[in-house]
């Protein structure tokens, strides 16, 4: 039996979308518990008209609901202890709950995740990692929006977490990872990329291969299996790609409609553009997760509906029973006894000037 912890009141719509995304969740998953954190006399009256829910249940009463708009600090200090999101990280925490779902504010959750949980040994920085749609399948991304800025070992670190995570949900053996440059070539980008870089390049890990440097249209092309950024940018990347989604959406919604024979042509066409409506609902990867932590959060989108709640909690279900946090730790314990020495700052500076200088 899976335990998960539902932090009900989150989200643009709280228990009206939430719940009934739970409901579908059983209907694919009857090994699964939940223990619902929210006001009691908003989340029971739904309950009790989701029979499988009902009985696969418990409810537990919170007084304080996180708003979308509260700051971090602010959710921090303020009754954090009364609230639903933090009573849902908590039952992870205390071992009541093998996994927690929020579709709340971001940045609270990871302000409380982080000081609830901790981040896990040889762990700087936790990350959100994110599933993207590729041309060949799904990659992961990370990280998308935890951090702005990262050093070579954070980088490193988040390329563990990541390839833990492609080995645990895409069962690849040795997962491709890239990291995220403004070129391939070994000479460009920051500092703290390319000593990551080369660092991957001489550790040469059993649970991952290092692929070099990749550029932004290679998420989307799928070259490798991981991409891993510092957040500034991952989170940019994202919110780029969800736009540009639903922009062709838009396209292809006002062609097919604008002519009778537009109209004729989506007639003959129609199941091609419901598998390419499909490809790109991003329901269905609907869920980011917070990794490098004493447990497991995923984060769903605030404004997504029943469906995509439901894809969350079922990722989360996945990771679960898939031990990812024993595969993190095990391949973090392995890295840090044999990895490779960082280069001094001092040393990167005269090789630049040098390099400077035979131009």
């Amino acid at each position: 039996m899976i335990r998960i912890s539902i932090d009900a009141m989150g989200g643009d719509h709280g228990p009206g979308v939430i719940l009934p995304g739970l409901e579908k969740v059983l209907e694919r998953r009857p090994d699964v518990h939940f223990v619902l954190f929210g006001r009691d006399e908003i989340v029971r009256p739904v309950v009790e008209k989701l029979p499988r829910l009902k009985t696969a249940s418990d409810i537990v009463d919170c007084e304080i609901a996180v708003s979308m708009q509260e700051k971090p600090s602010q959710a921090l200090r303020h009754g954090r202890w009364k609230s639903s999101m933090w009573r849902a990280i908590q039952a992870v925490r205390d071992g009541e709950a093998d996994v927690c779902i929020s579709a709340g504010n971001t940045g609270a959750l990871m302000a409380m995740a982080k000081f609830c949980l901790k981040s896990m040994a040889n762990i700087d920085r936790p990350a959100i990692a994110a599933i993207w749609p590729t041309i060949r399948s799904e990659s992961i991304v990370l990280d998308v929006g935890a951090t702005i800025g990262a050093e070579a070992l954070q980088l490193i670190d988040f390329a563990i977490l990541g390839a833990a995570m492609a080995r645990t949900l895409f069962d690849i053996e040795r997962p491709t990872v890239g990291l995220l440059n403004i070129g391939v070539e070994e000479i460009k980008g920051q500092e703290e990329v390319k000593e990551a870089g080369r660092m991957l390049r001489e550790a040469d890990l059993k649970f991952m291969r290092y692929a070099g440097f990749v550029e932004g249209d290679d998420i989307g092309k799928g070259t490798v299996d991981v991409v891993v950024t510092e957040g500034f940018s991952g989170n940019i990347a994202l919110k780029s790609a969800e736009g540009t989604a639903r922009q062709i959406a838009e396209y292809l919604r006002a062609a097919m409609g604008r002519t009778l024979m537009a109209r004729i042509g989506y007639v003959f066409a129609r199941n091609a553009f419901q598998r390419l409506r499909e490809k790109m609902d991003v329901r269905k990867t609907n869920g980011g997760v917070f990794l490098g932590l004493n447990g497991i959060v995923v984060k769903s989108h605030g404004g997504t509906d029943d469906e995509g709640f439901a894809a969350a909690v079922e990722l989360g279900y996945d990771m679960v029973r898939r031990n990812l946090l024993e595969k993190i730790r095990t391949d973090l314990a392995f890295f840090h006894r044999h990895r490779p020495a960082s280069t001094p700052p001092e040393l990167t500076v005269q090789a630049n000037g040098a390099a400077g200088r035979a131009g």
